[in-house]
């Protein structure tokens, strides 16, 4: 490698509720020789970070401009309401937005989810991140909705939360600028899909020879290459359609000369 030369690395973006490592895990194994470096995001900024090249790829939610971006969706998130441990709704299995109709519920400004109407009452004003809003809620102020992954990472032990049935979903996709579509990406796209480390697209397999390399290369294995055109079986080429007839194809020649033999005539002493 020269000096000018700069060695491979990857950047993975993530944005919060995401855990990718996983994935990271299983890059480690198969390109030891490539370091991966996480580059954490909030989901507003994930895009402008792969457009910049901050990132060569990354966990974003949905939706994902097409124009510029490739995207490959990978799961949907359970939506939850986040409330105090002695809050009615925590002696239920899960709500409705309906059931929500006379609570506070707080929007922040980085919610991901995407209403036509957010459920319950505004509140005064909107909490600038959820992890301010999650604060409040233990503070008392009011409730939250959000993916359950994002209530796992803000997590609190007087805190907890119910599925909201029908509310928006959050959906997580693999994103990179289609301009950069590199071969350490697709590398990673093909971990994220779970190819195995021997799948047409695996690093670790070799290349297939061209068809004229794979055919000297197996005329010179054989072990009579140096003498030229290996030699038949004896028999076999005249003794092949004889010997089938009569239901001894596997004796052939042989059996012909044996033939031959019991034919002359035993000389008398």
């Amino acid at each position: 490698m020269t000096g000018s030369e700069v060695p491979p690395s990857f950047r993975l973006a993530y944005v919060p509720g995401v855990t990718p490592t996983k994935w990271v895990r299983i890059w480690n194994e198969r390109l030891p020789d490539v370091p991966l470096t996480l580059v954490a995001v909030s989901a507003a900024e994930a895009f402008g970070v792969l457009r910049d090249r901050g990132a060569d790829a990354g966990f974003v939610r949905l939706p994902v401009d097409r124009e510029d971006l490739s995207a490959i969706p990978l799961y949907t998130e359970t939506t939850v309401v986040v409330v105090p441990r002695d809050h009615v709704v925590a002696a239920v299995d899960e709500v409705t937005a309906e059931d929500l109709a006379d609570d506070i519920v707080l929007h922040p400004l980085d919610d991901t989810l995407d209403w036509e109407r957010p459920p319950g009452r505004p509140a005064f004003e909107r909490p600038a991140t959820t992890e301010d809003a999650v604060e409040l809620v233990a503070a008392g102020v009011g409730l939250l909705v959000v993916p359950q992954s994002l209530a796992r990472l803000h997590h609190r032990k007087d805190l907890t939360y119910r599925p909201l049935t029908d509310a928006p979903e959050s959906r997580v996709a693999l994103s990179w600028p289609e301009e950069a579509t590199t071969d350490l990406v697709e590398d990673f796209i093909g971990i994220v899909r779970g190819r195995t480390v021997n799948s047409s697209r695996g690093r670790s397999q070799p290349p297939a020879p061209a068809a004229g390399a794979a055919s000297a290369s197996g005329r010179s294995k054989r072990p009579d290459a140096a003498g030229g055109r290996k030699k038949p079986v004896g028999g076999r080429t005249g003794g092949t359609a004889g010997g089938r007839a009569g239901g001894k194809g596997s004796r052939g020649g042989s059996g012909g000369a044996k033939s031959g033999r019991r034919g002359k005539p035993r000389g008398r002493s």
